[in-house]
């Protein structure tokens, strides 16, 4: 059951409230399901609880994410499927009902009962242009990349989707950044910061792709970019909570502690349970006691 409509919910409450864990959370970002975000709107948690359901239903997230590309092309005036459409699973199908009949998301097929054959001449949904394939096909491509990655594949497989995702749409943020984070973890700096820069360029809006450029600096010891880097994360997103949280540890290596607890602050307002909330708290207390004695 939803709460009370409020104008904005943390993604602790968001956690508590849907007995999610921030590792889930964050997947679904990255899969594009739902919108990243420190905060959430009411609109927000309607597409987190039909989300919920198809997965309870045993729905895959790579059909989530083709269904929810589909609907948007299709129905241009739909930004937010999840939120703004009826959704839900018809055995193995995705379904939607629009205009009093429900239709299957990907293919815009009309979904009839048995005995609601007499019902014909109603048309699927209008084909876009050609040119749209291209992004359909990114799209996909993009969704198996992540699905791989979250299956536990071979690595290189996941990097290969990502790499086709670029073949159809060279300025997937998505894909740039996840091809970025592959080489990060192979300690593949060069190539990870080549992909991070690609993704900035390809959306200057996109914090995460920031926040990573942030981190890379971070690890390899460049002070001055990782600093930049972070704040224009939270530039973009003030409530991004996991910039506070390297920003706060970044203070504290360069001898900054008021500005750490700053951060340090600004993070548990963001998130007040969980272990990287305990780490916050126990950090802060101790530059309390040196900061302020």
């Amino acid at each position: 059951m939803l709460p009370k409509p409020k104008e904005e919910y943390s993604r602790a409450e968001v956690r508590r409230q849907f007995g999610l864990s921030e590792r889930q959370l964050r997947n679904w970002e990255r899969q594009e399901l739902i919108r990243a975000a420190a905060s959430y709107s009411f609109s927000d948690l309607i597409a987190i609880q039909t989300l919920i359901k198809l997965r309870q239903n045993r729905i895959q997230a790579r059909h989530i994410g083709r269904a929810l590309v589909s609907l948007r092309q299709k129905l241009d005036w739909v930004k937010q499927p999840l939120s703004e459409l009826r959704i839900v699973s018809d055995g193995k199908t995705i379904a939607v009902h629009v205009a009093g009949q429900k239709m299957e998301a990907i293919s815009g097929q009309i979904l009839f009962d048995f005995d609601a054959a007499a019902l014909g001449g109603v048309k699927a949904f209008p084909e876009r242009k050609p040119a749209i394939n291209r992004v359909r096909e990114s799209e996909i491509w993009f969704q198996r990349g992540l699905e791989l990655e979250e299956t536990g594949a071979p690595i290189e497989q996941a990097a290969e989707a990502y790499r086709k995702t670029l073949e159809f749409n060279p300025s997937a943020a998505g894909a740039l950044v996840n091809l970025g984070t592959i080489y990060y973890r192979q300690r593949k700096f060069a190539e990870a910061e080549k992909y991070y820069r690609e993704a900035v360029a390809a959306d200057p809006g996109y914090p995460l792709a920031q926040f990573n450029l942030g981190n890379l600096y971070d690890e390899q010891g460049r002070v001055g970019e990782a600093f930049d880097h972070y704040r224009r994360a939270l530039d973009l997103s003030p409530s991004y909570a996991d910039a506070h949280f390297n920003l706060a540890l970044l203070c504290e290596r360069t001898g900054d502690a008021l500005k750490a607890v700053q951060h340090w602050k600004a993070y548990l307002k963001l998130d007040r349970s969980g272990q990287w909330a305990e780490i916050a708290r126990r950090q802060l207390e101790r530059l309390r006691q040196v900061v302020f004695r």
